[in-house]
C-alpha cells in the first residue's frame, strides 16, 4: 500500500507519529509525509529519508489565513496525490485534515482519513468582543464540513470533539468515527524516573494564554509566597498566534524569579526528571496533550484542567487533580497540596505510570487505528 501521511508542523512527524511511521514502514508500505519547510536545508528532512520515508514540501502556512496561501495548498496537495497516486490519507491538524481531505477526494484517493488533535483557537469560546474569532470559527466549521463529508473515517482524540462534530453538523451521521487515546506515549522511551527531594512543578507548553501559561505563573506566585523554595519550570516557545505571549511578559516573570524558564526543548525528558508534578493548565480545546502523557509515563503526578482532551488523561484524586479552567487560587491550592503532602507524588506518579502503560501506549494506540484503517 502506498501510504500519505500530511501534517502542518514538521517536528511532529517524528515527534507524534514516528511510530505509527515505523509500523508502517515495518508492514513493507511504500510511506510518504507532506509538511511545510520540507527542504533538504532542514535537518528533519534528512531524518525523515534516513528512516525510508518519501519526503513531499507542502506550501502551507499553519496559522495564516490568506485564502490563496490555502487555495495554492490545495492545489499543490491535489497536484501531488494525482502525481504518487496514494491509496490511503491520513491528515492531522486543521489544514491537512481539511486541504489534504478535499485534495484526497478531487484526486480520487480511495481510503481518506482524518485525525482531529484538538481543536484549539477557533474553536474557544467566542462572544460579541470576539467577533473576528467568531468568523473564523465559522469558516473553519464549514471548510471542516466539506473536507469531513468526503471522508471514509475520522478519528478524534477525546469524546468531547466527537460530541461537538456531531452537535454542530460538521461531521455527517454517515460517516462512521472513532475515540483513540491521543497519539500516545512511548512508554519504554519516557521510561520512569526517581522523584526530586524536594517540590518541583513544570509546565511545557506553546507559550499561548489559552494554554494556561499566565495561571500557572500566577499560582507559582501564590505559592512562593507560603513556600519560597519551591521551584517552577516553564518549557516552550512564543507562538504565530494571536494570543500568545509577549516577550516582555516572558523576561518579567524571570527577572521577578517566579519562574525558571529552560527554552524550547528538543528532548523533554530531563526536565521531566527533575520535576515531581507535572502541570497543564490548558482550556486550549486540546486533543490529549502529549506532554502529560509523557509526564505520566515517567511516574509524575499531573494537575490539569478539567477542560476538553485534558480531562481524559487524570483520574481526580488518583493520579492527579483537575481544576477548573482559568481558576488560579484552585491551581495554586492544589499545587500547595502537593508541597504540604509530598507523599501524593509518589502514590499519584506511580498510577501515572500504570495508565500510561495500560491506556496510553503508543503501540496499542497505533494498532487500533492501522486495523480501523483496514491496514495489517
Amino acid at each position: 500500500m502506498k501510504f500519505l501521511l500530511i501534517a502542518s508542523y514538521p517536528d511532529s512527524l517524528l515527534r507524534f507519529r514516528g511510530a505509527l511511521l515505523d509500523t508502517l514502514l515495518a508492514q513493507g508500505h511504500n510511506v510518504h509525509v507532506g509538511a511545510p519547510d520540507l527542504h533538504p536545508e532542514n535537518p528533519i528532512f534528512h531524518s525523515l529519508e534516513a528512516r525510508g520515508l518519501e519526503v513531499h514540501s507542502i506550501p502551507m502556512s499553519r496559522t495564516g489565513t490568506n485564502p490563496l496561501a490555502d487555495l495554492l495548498t490545495l492545489l499543490h496537495l491535489h497536484t501531488l496525490m494525482r502525481r504518487i497516486h496514494p491509496d490511503c490519507v491520513l491528515g492531522y491538524t486543521i489544514k491537512p485534515v481539511i486541504y489534504g481531505g478535499l485534495a484526497a477526494w478531487l484526486a480520487s484517493v480511495p481510503h481518506r482519513f482524518a485525525l482531529i488533535t484538538g481543536l484549539g483557537y477557533t474553536f474557544m469560546d467566542s462572544d460579541a468582543t470576539h467577533r473576528q474569532r467568531a468568523l473564523l470559527r465559522s469558516l473553519v466549521q464549514w471548510l471542516y464540513a466539506q473536507a469531513l463529508n468526503h471522508a471514509h473515517k475520522v478519528f478524534f482524540q477525546n469524546p468531547d470533539d466527537q460530541a461537538l462534530f456531531r452537535t454542530l453538523h460538521i461531521l455527517p451521521d454517515s460517516i462512521p468515527s472513532l475515540v483513540v487515546n491521543g497519539s500516545g506515549v512511548d512508554v519504554e522511551e519516557y521510561a520512569v524516573a526517581p522523584l526530586p527531594s524536594t517540590p518541583r512543578f513544570l509546565m511545557i507548553a506553546r507559550l499561548l494564554g489559552e494554554k494556561g501559561v499566565r495561571e500557572y505563573v500566577a499560582a507559582a506566585r501564590l505559592v512562593r509566597a507560603r513556600h519560597p523554595a519551591t521551584t517552577f519550570s516553564l518549557v516552550g516557545w512564543i507562538d504565530e498566534n494571536p494570543n500568545s505571549i509577549r516577550q516582555e511578559e516572558l523576561d518579567a516573570w524571570q527577572a521577578e524569579g517566579v519562574i525558571h524558564y529552560l527554552g524550547k526543548l528538543e528532548d523533554v525528558r530531563p526536565a521531566l526528571a527533575d520535576c515531581s508534578v507535572y502541570v497543564l493548565p490548558s482550556y486550549y480545546r486540546e486533543g490529549t496533550p502529549r506532554t502529560v502523557l509523557e509526564a505520566m509515563a515517567m511516574g509524575r503526578a499531573i494537575i490539569t484542567t478539567d477542560a476538553p482532551g485534558c480531562r481524559e488523561t487524570v483520574i481526580d484524586g488518583d493520579n492527579g487533580f483537575l481544576v477548573p479552567p482559568r481558576a488560579v487560587d484552585e491551581l495554586a491550592a492544589t499545587m500547595l497540596r502537593f508541597v504540604e503532602e509530598p507523599h501524593l507524588a509518589v502514590q499519584m506518579g506511580a498510577r501515572s505510570r500504570r495508565i500510561a502503560e495500560e491506556k496510553y501506549d503508543v503501540h496499542r494506540v497505533n494498532e487500533v487505528m492501522l486495523e480501523e484503517m483496514g491496514i495489517r
